[in-house]
């Protein structure tokens, strides 16, 4: 793929299990991140859609999407993170014939909240011919002390990092298609996204200029998730 690539449409998914105390911050941050998306040079503003997955959602969840404007709300019952991305990209794009290379899919977590800039800057990148975009994550202040150090000692958020995160990726749709679209698997469902896309020789960036705020705690609603892996951190800064 060589040259600029308009893009006219965006969808973004975002799954979330009982997240009804920080799916309002989710929410919030994404609808600026959409207000600022505009046209490039002699380009139409593209179409930006929003879909969150209430995936076996038992608290207050569902009730908060369905009344924050500008977005829709579908539930499923899969209990795994990587079968709820895939079926908010299938609720927004039903047919294969919709993933075109200039449709872009972004996707982010329920208790994340973007930066301004996060969709701006992708559609940046995909105009000029990447395929996929990899941003990085920042704990938020749930996190404590000792257990910041350590991530801080082991994570340079730099251009070019290493890390991949499914709240914080971009990926051009018939890309995503082609690679298989995400597993339905309970974890590490972007990590095997990354590898099917890299197994297409795909172009992809890995930036720090869209950092993603995320939760910081210690419990989470998925088996392996970061949660999970912030808890690993703490129990060796224990140890």
């Amino acid at each position: 793929m060589t040259g600029h690539v308009s893009i006219d449409r965006v969808v973004v998914v975002v799954p979330a299990r009982n997240e009804e105390e920080l799916l309002p911050r989710c929410l919030s941050a994404l609808a600026v991140a959409v207000a600022d998306v505009g046209g490039a040079a002699g380009q139409k503003q593209p179409v930006v859609d929003v879909v969150v997955v209430l995936d076996r959602c038992t608290d207050g969840t569902a009730a908060i999407a369905e009344i924050w404007p500008g977005i829709e709300s579908i539930s499923t019952n899969s209990g795994a993170v990587g079968a709820a991305r895939r079926a908010g990209v299938r609720h927004l794009l039903p047919t294969s014939h919709l993933f075109t290379s200039a449709t872009w899919i972004a996707s982010t977590d329920a208790d994340s909240a973007v930066p301004p800039n996060w969709l701006s800057a992708q559609l940046t990148f995909a105009r000029n011919s990447v395929d996929l975009v990899l941003g990085t994550v920042v704990p938020d202040e749930g996190l404590s002390d000792g257990v910041r150090e350590r991530w801080d000692a082991q994570h340079r958020l730099v251009e070019g990092h290493t890390h991949v995160h499914g709240a914080n990726l971009g990926v051009r749709a018939d890309r995503y298609l082609q690679a298989g679209e995400f597993a339905r698997v309970d974890r590490h469902e972007d990590v095997r996204l990354v590898s099917d896309l890299r197994s297409l020789r795909v172009s992809e960036i890995r930036t720090e200029l869209i950092p993603v705020l995320t939760s910081g705690r210690l419990t989470g609603r998925a088996p392996a998730g970061f949660a999970g892996y912030l808890r690993d951190q703490a129990a060796e800064a224990l140890s």
